[in-house]
């Protein structure tokens, strides 16, 4: 039975990877924002208060896990706000680089003590933040924030190496959330896709950028 930590687990991709690994008999803290009625009823341990952009809730976040040793952080809480050229705002887009970036990387190195050698440090990210896989422009504050994830997460990789914690850098695909507007698939198949590249996670495959298909995807 492995500790697993979940952000952002209050709905869609969070919420079915919690269930996910309450089912299989995983102990699993999920941590967010709010909670949320599906959230409560599947009986894990919640924390409450969780906002990326509010770096003193990490600590009180530590506080909560106070002798749990985790197998598994998955950073999964993000936003996504659609712009373009002429609507972009700066403000909006610099919230998304805290929350979808720094946020995580702030953290996950925070949670660090907590990590154990053979455990598992999880950014789900997006091929939105890949620069070859861009041929569509726009989404600004979005595209920049997962390619600084992406970048951030690929250090993390290098330097938690002699460690022996393999980073995941994972994209769930496009998933009918609140976040894209119930487009894609539907969050429970994406949520089934990343366990198994979580599973699949290991010294030789960390700081690679999977898909939940299985593809490894391009810068």
């Amino acid at each position: 039975m492995k500790q697993v930590l979940i952000t952002g687990a209050n709905r869609g991709i969070g919420l079915e990877l919690a269930n996910l690994y309450a089912e299989k008999g995983h102990t699993v803290y999920a941590a967010c924002r709010k909670s949320s009625e599906p959230l409560r009823r599947l009986g894990v341990k919640i924390f409450e208060g969780l906002d990326l952009t509010q770096s003193q809730t990490f600590e009180t976040l530590s506080g909560f896990l106070t002798g749990v040793k985790l197998d598994i952080l998955i950073n999964n809480a993000g936003i996504l706000i659609p712009d373009n050229l002429e609507s972009v705002d700066f403000t909006e887009l610099e919230t998304q680089i805290l929350v979808n970036a720094i946020g995580p990387i702030r953290l996950s190195r925070l949670l660090l003590p907590k990590l154990g050698p053979d455990s598992k440090l999880v950014f789900i990210t997006s091929r939105m933040g890949s620069i070859a896989d861009n041929t569509s422009g726009a989404y600004y504050g979005y595209r920049m924030s997962k390619s600084a994830l992406n970048a951030g997460a690929v250090s993390l990789a290098r330097d938690l190496a002699p460690k022996k914690i393999s980073v995941g850098i994972l994209h769930p695909g496009m998933v009918a959330t609140e976040m894209t507007g119930r487009q894609g698939i539907p969050p429970r198949t994406a949520a089934e896709g990343l366990f198994q590249q979580i599973e699949k996670l290991s010294p030789e495959r960390s700081g690679r950028f999977f898909h939940q298909n299985g593809e490894e995807l391009p810068w």
